[in-house]
């Protein structure tokens, strides 16, 4: 959905070049374009019907700056109404209550609830709280069992359904967990509530239950960002019947997103608190408004990007490698293999690209490396850099730090002790050419002149 809007508001841009005001003549065909690409991305008729509107009132009779073109002024009028529609800032969660804070997740099966238990578990752990992990899911046993393994995982609590509890009721597992986290002094219970594959009245009743009983200051509910239009009708049942506090988008990384981020706010009245992302547990960031808006519109996540690279990298072997890049010699595929590596934990190639803004990125694609399918940065999964390590892996020291030196007999032992065809051989050497190139620019001054190229791209950056 980002891709097929960005594209059409490039168009936008082409459509009102050499306007001198924005007018609602000459604006209508742009934002019939931007309403298509809302639709197909599956966003609820009512908010695209209210932020067209929206965007028309603000747009019509904007003067057009010097420094801006007419399609930018309006991009920029879109921009801010998407911040608007998806909330202005971060909202972050309430913990001003007495211990143990209950966050009671609810959601429809499969939207991603136990995942996104564990992954704020994770969050908050890193925050230096103290978290148990509970399961009212007593209808799919694999729920708590995975449950328990993500508690194990990130270090938090979990409070079983021990032989007392079992055939009893969610509510008596929620009231047994809450008097577990008080006596073990507890900063916060996270509570998985069962789900159904459509909303029922069984499953309202028994989750209104839980939340008089537990009384959460934080009720989340967890929604598939790929859902799109169904989201808002199950948004709207458990808005009617539980006091929400706020909505987890889930699955955000799929093919179709964006429908129900723009969607859900509008419905619920609630803030978008956190995205899900990706199967790791580090997938799982704070929702922001306005880099959201910025992705939207092709400007990329910047500030994600950082925040990301922070988390991830090796901050001495990052050093290391930007004097090496400086001088501008001296890069070689151990080097190369480093890099592969920090960008695995960063999530991988593939959400990198994601945060970079459209024109950068495409750039980048053509410099990175050659159109051979599977090598081009965008496509190059985790599985991809797995294959590309173990290449290197099966060079000798020497061939790593000089690849000029193989020729055929090498490349077919390299191939063979990585279990790869030459071919791939082959294009992982020339990829790792056009790097080096890259490389060698940013050390003349290339990456201050890329830089500059994002001025324009972002609202506010000088």
């Amino acid at each position: 959905m980002f891709d097929n809007l960005t594209t059409r508001l490039a168009g936008v841009i082409k459509t009102l070049r050499g306007e001198a005001r924005l007018t609602e003549t000459n604006i209508g065909e742009a934002l019939r374009a931007v309403r298509m690409a809302l639709l197909e991305a599956d966003v609820a008729l009512p908010v695209v019907k209210e932020f067209i509107n929206r965007v028309k009132e603000k747009a019509v009779g904007v003067e057009v700056m010097n420094s801006l073109s007419p399609g930018q002024a309006l991009v920029g009028v879109v921009h801010r109404e998407l911040v608007n529609i998806m909330g202005v800032d971060p909202a972050p969660l309430n913990f001003a209550t007495v211990p143990p804070a209950v966050i009671l997740m609810a959601g429809l099966q499969g939207a991603g609830k136990t995942t996104s238990s564990g992954k704020l578990a994770h969050m908050l752990i890193a925050q230096k709280k103290k978290v148990l992990l509970v399961s009212c899911d007593i209808y799919r046993p694999a729920a708590i069992l995975q449950l328990e393994m993500l508690a194990k995982q990130t270090g938090a609590d979990f409070f079983p359904a021990t032989s007392t509890l079992v055939g009893q009721k969610p509510a008596a597992i929620a009231t047994a967990a809450h008097d577990y986290a008080r006596r073990h002094y507890i900063d916060v219970m996270i509570v998985d509530s069962a789900g159904r594959l459509a909303i029922d009245a069984e499953m309202m009743r028994e989750i209104t239950e839980l939340a008089a009983i537990l009384k959460p200051i934080e009720t989340l509910f967890v929604v598939d960002a790929m859902q799109g239009q169904d989201a808002v009708n199950t948004a709207r049942a458990f808005a009617d019947a539980l006091p929400l506090t706020g909505v987890v988008l889930t699955k955000l990384d799929g093919d179709s997103r964006g429908g129900a981020a723009l969607s859900v706010r509008h419905v619920t009245g609630k803030p978008i608190k956190f995205v899900g992302v990706g199967e790791k547990l580090s997938g799982f960031e704070v929702f922001h408004p306005e880099r959201m808006a910025q992705r939207i519109l092709g400007m990329g996540d910047v500030l994600g990007l950082i925040e990301e690279a922070q988390r991830g990298v090796d901050q001495v072997a990052a050093e290391k490698f930007a004097q090496k890049m400086k001088s501008g010699k001296g890069f070689d595929l151990t080097d190369f293999k480093a890099q592969l590596g920090q960008m695995k934990n960063m999530g991988g190639m593939e959400a990198l690209m994601d945060k970079l803004p459209a024109q950068l990125t495409a750039k980048l694609n053509p410099q990175m490396s050659p159109t051979a399918q599977g090598m081009r940065p965008g496509h190059m999964d985790n599985k991809a850099i797995g294959r590309i390590e173990g290449i290197i892996n099966s060079m000798t020291p020497q061939e790593r730090a000089k690849p000029e030196i193989l020729k055929a007999s090498r490349k077919r032992r390299i191939a063979t002790g990585a279990g790869v065809s030459v071919q791939e051989v082959n294009r992982l050497l020339a990829q790792f050419e056009q790097t080096q190139k890259m490389m060698k620019m940013m050390g003349k001054g290339g990456m201050t002149k890329m830089m500059r190229g994002l001025k324009g791209m972002m609202p506010g950056m000088r």
